[in-house]
């Protein structure tokens, strides 16, 4: 088992992502109600498959050895679907707090609710991403040296949705924190 098996998972939660920036800037309020909704179902298929997943690769982790130097890189790859995840939380969350006033969807208030709601899985899964990429880290230090190869593209959508999820989170808070490290880690 490796990490690469959230490849396909990931893919439901970009989607989702996807779909709220474009319900966005739809100009047809039922669609982009519709395709709000069919982003948060795609978000609720992929993020909780990618956190069996992810559940079954840490306890092959922990069970099994590091994987070899030339794979190491594929450590990184569980901070995929948190990086996203979060990202994708937070812009439904905006986009629900446009829309379902717009469209008279469940309360008033709902929208606003959606949004806080987002931001707070975000964050919950912005600092499971922090342990991870601790244990990502620690595992390619460990080794002192490992050779480049293709596999090295899995530092580049792992970091940088994780990247992406602290710069939105540095959009939505006050705080220099997130908008510091977001400028940094991307």
């Amino acid at each position: 088992m490796t990490a690469v098996w959230l490849l396909p998972i990931v893919s439901c939660i970009v989607a989702a992502s996807s779909g709220a920036v474009v319900a966005e800037i739809l100009p047809n309020e039922q669609y982009a109600l519709w395709t709000l909704i069919a982003s948060y179902v795609l978000w609720g298929m992929g993020l909780p498959l990618a956190l069996m997943v992810m559940v079954i690769y840490l306890m092959r982790l922990t069970l099994h050895k590091l994987p070899p130097k030339a794979v190491i890189v594929s450590v990184f790859l569980p901070l995929g679907p948190l990086g996203q995840g979060g990202y994708g939380a937070m812009k439904l969350g905006q986009c629900a707090q446009k829309i379902f006033p717009q469209t008279k969807t469940l309360e008033q208030s709902s929208g606003s609710t959606f949004y806080t709601l987002g931001f707070l899985v975000a964050l919950i899964l912005w600092a499971f991403g922090l342990v991870w990429l601790f244990f990502a880290s620690a595992s390619i230090v460990r080794l002192k040296s490992f050779p480049f190869n293709i596999g090295w593209w899995g530092f580049t959508f792992p970091l940088g949705v994780f990247a992406a999820s602290t710069v939105q989170m540095g959009n939505e808070l006050p705080s220099k924190f997130f908008h510091i490290l977001g400028t940094v880690s991307s």
